[in-house]
């Protein structure tokens, strides 16, 4: 009987989950590897000396680190402008210790570091977070009407 009533409350919390899953928005922040950069970023190797940007949205690279806390932090905070930008932007991820060839191409030395490109012109590089969610916000916020949306 106990078994009859485990399989019943699982099979009804898969039917309610899938029953609302379709009810809630949901943005994918896309992590890429090299080969993603060059295909959906830029070809550095083609063109190591111009920029040309190969997409059509304006986005933000983060260039991250699972072991870090501020990228930790502020990774939640990139979802959320994710999801209010869609459509608007896109939000990528490049891990550090996975793609150590892309993060030396950028010079990066200090992780969170943010590639902000727009859909034309030049990128600009930021790097770290403010010490609170709410500033932080307020300064990617900042950096995607400046940068990305002017």
């Amino acid at each position: 009987m106990n078994k009859v009533k485990i399989l019943l409350s699982f099979l009804l919390a898969v039917w309610i989950s899938n029953m609302y899953a379709g009810n809630v928005e949901e943005v994918q922040i896309q992590k890429l590897t090299k080969a993603d950069f060059y295909e959906k970023i830029m070809n550095l190797e083609k063109s190591p000396d111009a920029w040309k940007y190969s997409g059509k949205l304006p986005c933000i690279v983060d260039f991250y680190a699972d072991w870090c806390g501020p990228c930790r932090q502020a990774s939640p905070i990139l979802e959320e402008l994710a999801l209010k930008y869609k459509g608007q932007i896109i939000v990528y991820k490049v891990n550090t210790d996975q793609e150590k060839e892309l993060a030396r191409a950028f010079k990066i030395q200090g992780i969170p570091a943010f590639l902000w490109i727009p859909r034309n012109g030049k990128p600009t590089m930021s790097s770290g977070i403010a010490s609170s969610k709410e500033e932080t916000k307020a300064m990617f916020e900042k950096m995607i009407k400046e940068v990305l949306l002017k």
